[in-house]
């Protein structure tokens, strides 16, 4: 497979993911505060197809273990309310049973709630996290490497020192401390935002200095040079001629960057100091695996965790084809 085709999948991939996080509401079963009390660590719900007798059905149920009842499952049924994008009320769900059934694909937590549902919403938080840190971080790359790689100097050796002291800086660590210093009665929106914010900006280093590289090659080329001849000012040179040879470095930076904050993410709320409940995420899915006896007695708890290992092997392989084609494409 050429990198042009791995490419091609890699991005088919991620954006049929995100058409999932983006329209969670609707191929979600439930609302992802939805509990049910009776049903706590509900194992995976398992499709039949055929009943007790043998008979064979077209669409698809599950059997409630202790009424024995069953349920099929229906599709494009009224469900909780949710919206679109945040904006636009909508109560169609993909799929669903009539209560009181219950299809849990990925199980249920300690409170009733289902793993599926709750993946795909707090998805749209963690990806969210990613999205934002990965925009600042390279935003600030762009704007530092290629001031550093364009004018050089003195300029170049301080901004590239102070790239240094931010790569040497242990960012978990001083996260934790950021998030320790906060007080406690802060909303859940205000701590997302603040630790978005910090990940984006101790981010910029190493994007800053592969953008320099770019820059110091790129103002070397002939068209940039005949362009300063005819007059042109070191603001348009950048604009036009200059930064938009270090896209490719971006967009691989992006791609490897956004699954590094997620990750970043999901572990600080794995540990508390992260977006909390009521708000769903990766990490507060992840947060029950910290209790013994959920390791040891309910293995779907760790279903959301696998997921996301996919999902950072569909990451990395879009950055590599990326990177490969870039290589490519200037030589």
């Amino acid at each position: 497979m050429t990198h042009r085709q791995k490419l091609g999948v890699a991005l088919v991939l991620l954006a049929a993911f995100q058409l999932l996080i983006v329209f969670a509401g609707f191929f979600a079963p439930y609302g992802f505060a939805t509990q049910d009390r009776k049903r706590p660590f509900a194992a995976p719900t398992t499709l039949h197809f055929r009943d007790a007798q043998g008979h064979f059905h077209l669409r698809p149920f599950i059997l409630d273990s202790e009424s024995s009842e069953l349920y099929p499952v229906r599709f494009f049924v009224n469900g909780a309310p949710y919206n679109i994008a945040g904006i636009i009320p909508a109560h169609t769900h993909l799929f669903g049973v009539e209560q009181p059934g219950r299809i849990f694909l990925m199980g249920s937590d300690a409170y009733g709630r289902d793993q599926f549902s709750r993946f795909l919403f707090g998805g749209q938080i963690s990806l969210l996290a990613g999205l934002i840190a990965a925009m600042l971080s390279v935003s600030i790359g762009i704007l530092m490497g290629g001031i550093a790689g364009y004018y050089g100097g003195w300029v170049d050796e301080l901004l590239m020192r102070g790239g240094e002291l931010f790569l040497a800086l242990p960012w978990l660590y001083l996260l934790f401390a950021v998030r320790a210093a906060l007080p406690l009665h802060i909303s859940q929106w205000e701590v997302f935002l603040l630790l978005v914010s910090v990940m984006g900006l101790i981010g910029w280093a190493r994007p800053a200095r592969l953008i320099r590289g770019v820059v110091l090659s790129a103002k070397q080329r002939s068209f940039v040079m005949a362009a300063r001849g005819f007059g042109a000012s070191d603001a348009y040179l950048l604009r036009r001629h200059v930064l938009p040879q270090t896209y490719g470095v971006l967009l691989t930076q992006m791609t490897l960057l956004i699954p590094q904050f997620v990750l970043a993410e999901v572990t600080l709320t794995f540990l508390g100091l992260g977006v909390g409940e009521p708000l769903p995420s990766w990490g507060t899915q992840l947060a029950s695996l910290q209790q013994y006896y959920v390791l040891s007695s309910y293995w779907w708890m760790f279903l959301p965790a696998l997921l996301l290992i996919p999902l950072f092997l569909v990451f990395y392989t879009a950055a590599d084809a990326l990177q490969e084609l870039y290589k490519t494409v200037t030589l």
